[in-house]
């Protein structure tokens, strides 16, 4: 085990640019859920992948982003740069075709953390033709500099091995730093809040209220089956109706589709009660952040 190198890759990049997905797809499962819409992910994420040669422990983050004026913004940028500065090496997620002020505020973070940097050009499934890509690249070096850069496409697994093996030049020589069979630092109460609130990102669409999180409030084991009861918890009185939905049909559907989902992660039976309260600005108090585990 000696010649094993092991280490923390951070996923860094703007919102959207699909670091949950390309975290899903290294590590050949679920662990950060994904939505369209941009700052879906909140937390730093954890997830472990042994390769024949290293252990690669890599961070999710949330999106990088300037002139945050809210107090959950900046939490969530502060848990960015947490992740920056534990790292041993730093991916740089970027959108195959498109390079924006954005970016370039990250890719300036990492040159402040002096961590070694490699550059995911993500999304390469939607580049069309395929030809378009290399003045892209050509155009992302002048930025970049030295940095390697790896073409991926996460939705289709594309070109991951030479993504991984650029990573794994640059993480130290180091015994184990997880158990093999660990996959992830998150417990089983954080991925089920996490799986509602993706079904709510996903339900609501554009109606959903920014200020918006979830808590699990009791998860007790009985008979076979784990009786878990969540608090969604709204910013407004008047999100809890867009919520909950006409005759509570909305927030049933909400709650069917995270079971359903669950039962297959956990691989067991899940009985899911929802509520919906509110917490009036909570998302710009820091208190009601830390109570609720963002901060």
């Amino acid at each position: 085990m000696s010649e094993t190198r092991c280490g923390f890759a951070a996923l860094v990049g703007r919102a959207n640019v699909g670091k949950s997905t390309l975290l899903n797809a290294l590590i050949g499962e679920k662990l950060s859920i994904v939505t369209p819409r941009p700052q879906t992910t909140r937390h730093r994420v954890l997830g472990v992948l042994n390769t024949e040669h290293a252990q690669i422990a890599f961070l999710d983050t949330p999106g990088l982003h300037r002139g945050a004026k809210r107090a959950l913004n900046r939490a969530m940028n502060r848990t960015a740069g947490a992740a920056l500065a534990e790292a041993d090496v730093c991916v740089l997620v970027v959108e195959a075709g498109r390079w924006t002020a954005e970016d370039e505020h990250t890719l300036a973070r990492i040159r402040e953390s002096e961590r070694p940097c490699v550059v995911a050009v993500n999304k390469l499934d939607s580049v069309r033709p395929r030809e378009r890509l290399l003045p892209y690249l050509a155009r992302i070096a002048e930025h970049t500099g030295d940095a390697e850069l790896v073409p991926v496409s996460a939705l289709k697994s594309e070109n991951l091995s030479a993504l991984i093996a650029a990573i794994e030049r640059h993480l130290p020589l180091s015994p184990l730093l997880f158990p093999p069979e660990q996959r992830t630092d998150r417990d089983i109460n954080f991925r089920i809040a996490e799986v509602i609130r993706e079904k709510l990102t996903l339900a609501l669409s554009q109606e959903l209220p920014y200020g918006i999180a979830v808590e699990i409030e009791q998860a007790v084991e009985e008979d076979g089956q784990l009786n878990v009861s969540a608090a969604i918890w709204v910013d407004r009185e008047g999100h809890k109706p867009i919520v909950i939905g006409a005759k509570g049909e909305l927030l049933k559907r909400i709650g069917r589709s995270a079971r359903l989902e669950l039962n297959r992660l956990l691989g067991r039976r899940l009985h899911l009660a929802l509520w919906v309260k509110v917490r009036e600005g909570w998302a710009d108090n820091a208190r009601a952040l830390k109570q609720l585990g963002l901060e």
